[in-house]
C-alpha cells in the first residue's frame, strides 16, 4: 500500500528534494539561508503610504490612550517599547558559545510595551483601534480633527457595546485585543489553543473577556473563531493568518525604531549593516516588521525569524515554496514547544508570501536553549522575557559560527563590515509573566 502523500510526493522524496528536512524532521536545529532573497518573488498588498496612514492613526488616538491607560503618559500615548544596548549578555554569550559577535548587540523591548507587554500589542491593539475609529465615524460622528480622547466617554462606550471583536490566539495576541477592545467597551470573545497559558486565560476573564478554549492548537482556534464571528454582522474577526490592518500595526515599528537608532548616533547604511532577529509563529508580527523595516533600511537591513525546533512552520513553507499549504505536523513534527506564542504548525499564507524575496533566512532553536537564555538575559542584564522572547538571541551566534551564517556574509559581502554592524535582538514579550510563573521559568532546565 502507497504511504500517504504531501502534496504529490512522498517523504522519501521531499527529503531527497530538500535534504535540509531531514533535519527538520529530526528536531534538530538548522539555519536555512533564504535562496531567494533579493528576488523579485513575493507579492506584498502593503505600501508605503499604507504604512504611513496607519502611523496617522496610531497618532490620531494617542489622547485616548494617555486617558485609558495612563502608563502610556511618559510616551504621549504611543504604543512604543525602549531599545537598550545588552554589552555583558554580548560577553556572556560570547564565552557560552565560543563565537566571536562583531558589532553591537541591542536588544528591543517590546516585552515591556505598555498595555500588554508584548509585540502583539503593536498589530492587535492598532486593529481595533482602527475598528473602533469605522465605527465611530459612521455612527457616533466622530471626525478626524477631534480629540479622540471623546471614545473614552458613555456616548461611545455604549455604541461599541452593540459590537464584537473576535480572535483567535496561543496567547499574547488575545491578550492584547482583549485588554483594548474591553476598554473601549466591545464584546470580545477569544478562541484559545491548547498550549495557551493558564494565567492569560485567567487574566482575560478577569476583565470580562469570553475565552473559548480548544484542545487542538493554533490553527484550529483561529478556524473555529473564524467561523463563529461569520455568524454575527457586528462581530469583527482578527484574522492573525490574513490581516493586513495586523500587519500594519506591527510594520509602523520600523520609522520608530530608525529614530531610536539615530538618538544613540548608531548609523545604518551600505557600511554599517543592520540584523534583525524576530521570533516566528504564525508569521503576523515578524512579518509586518520585516516588511517596516525594509521600506525603512532596504538592503541594509537583514532579517531573520526563529522558530521552536518542533515547530518550525514558516521555514518549512518557505523552503518548500509551499506556504500554508503544508503543516509541520504534515512531516511527523508535533508542533508541542514550551514557547507558546511559536506553537503554530501551519503559517500564514499572506505572510509566507511576502517574505519570499525580503526575508534573509530562518533558523530553529531547541526548547532548552531558550530556558538557558532565558536565565542568562536575566542574569547579566536583569531583563526578565518569556521563553519564545529569547528564540532571537541565538541569532546572531549563528550567524557568526554556523557555516550557512559565514557563507550569508559573504555571500551579501558583508565580511569587512562586520565590525561597525548592529544585532537587534527582538524581544517579544515577558513583562507580564507573573513572579510564580517567571521563578518557574528560571529554574527550568
Amino acid at each position: 500500500m502507497e504511504k500517504q502523500k504531501i502534496a504529490g510526493l512522498s517523504l522519501i522524496e521531499w527529503k531527497e528534494k530538500y535534504p535540509l528536512l531531514k533535519k527538520l524532521i529530526k528536531t534538530d536545529e538548522v539555519f536555512w539561508l533564504n535562496p531567494n532573497y533579493g528576488s523579485n518573488q513575493g507579492i506584498s498588498i502593503l505600501q508605503a503610504e499604507h504604512v504611513k496612514a496607519a502611523e496617522e492613526r496610531l497618532e490620531r488616538f494617542a489622547q485616548y490612550i494617555v486617558h485609558a491607560f495612563p502608563e502610556t503618559k511618559p510616551t504621549n500615548g504611543i504604543i512604543e517599547s525602549p531599545l537598550v544596548e545588552i554589552p555583558s549578555m554580548k560577553k556572556s554569550i560570547e564565552e557560552s558559545y565560543m563565537t566571536d559577535i562583531s558589532g553591537k548587540l541591542l536588544l528591543k523591548c517590546d516585552s515591556h510595551l505598555p498595555i500588554s507587554g508584548s509585540i502583539k500589542a503593536r498589530g492587535g491593539i492598532y486593529e481595533v483601534l482602527k475598528r473602533a475609529e469605522e465605527i465611530a465615524m459612521e455612527h457616533g460622528g466622530l471626525k478626524q480633527s477631534d480629540n479622540y480622547e471623546i471614545l473614552a466617554s458613555d456616548k461611545f462606550k455604549e455604541l461599541f457595546s452593540h459590537y464584537s471583536i473576535a480572535v483567535g490566539s496561543t496567547g499574547n495576541l488575545g491578550l492584547s485585543i482583549g485588554i483594548i477592545s474591553a476598554r473601549l467597551g466591545f464584546k470580545v470573545t477569544v478562541h484559545m489553543s491548547a498550549d495557551a497559558k493558564q494565567w492569560k486565560k485567567d487574566k482575560l476573564r478577569n476583565l470580562g473577556v469570553i475565552v473559548k478554549e480548544y484542545e487542538d492548537d493554533y490553527s484550529k482556534a483561529v478556524e473555529e473563531g473564524r467561523k463563529e464571528a461569520s455568524l454575527d454582522p457586528n462581530c469583527h474577526f482578527i484574522d492573525d493568518e490574513n490581516s493586513k490592518d495586523l500587519l500594519l500595526g506591527y510594520a509602523t515599528a520600523a520609522t520608530r525604531l530608525k529614530n531610536q537608532l539615530k538618538g544613540m548616533s548608531i548609523p545604518v547604511d551600505e557600511d554599517h549593516p543592520l540584523f534583525v532577529y524576530l521570533p516566528c509563529g504564525v508569521g503576523g508580527g515578524p512579518g509586518g516588521i520585516t516588511y517596516g523595516l525594509k521600506l525603512a533600511f532596504e538592503d541594509d537591513v537583514h532579517c531573520f525569524f526563529a522558530e521552536p525546533t518542533h515547530s518550525p512552520c514558516m521555514l518549512l513553507g518557505l523552503a518548500t515554496a509551499l506556504h500554508d499549504k503544508v503543516s509541520v505536523q504534515d512531516f511527523g513534527i508535533d508542533n508541542k514547544t514550551e514557547a507558546d506564542g511559536l506553537a503554530v504548525g501551519r503559517s500564514s499564507e499572506l505572510v509566507s508570501s511576502m517574505m519570499t524575496s525580503i526575508l534573509s533566512g530562518s533558523y530553529t532553536i531547541q526548547d532548552k536553549r531558550l530556558f538557558d537564555l532565558l536565565r542568562e538575559l536575566a542574569e547579566t542584564e536583569g531583563y526578565y522575557l518569556e521563553p519564545s522572547a529569547l528564540a532571537g538571541v541565538y541569532g546572531p551566534v549563528q550567524l557568526f559560527s554556523s557555516e550557512e551564517g559565514k557563507q550569508y556574509l559573504k555571500d551579501q559581502k558583508l565580511q569587512e563590515k562586520m565590525k561597525q554592524s548592529t544585532h537587534i535582538i527582538w524581544a517579544t514579550g515577558g513583562s507580564m509573566v507573573p513572579k510564580v510563573m517567571m521563578e518557574e521559568y528560571l529554574t527550568k532546565s
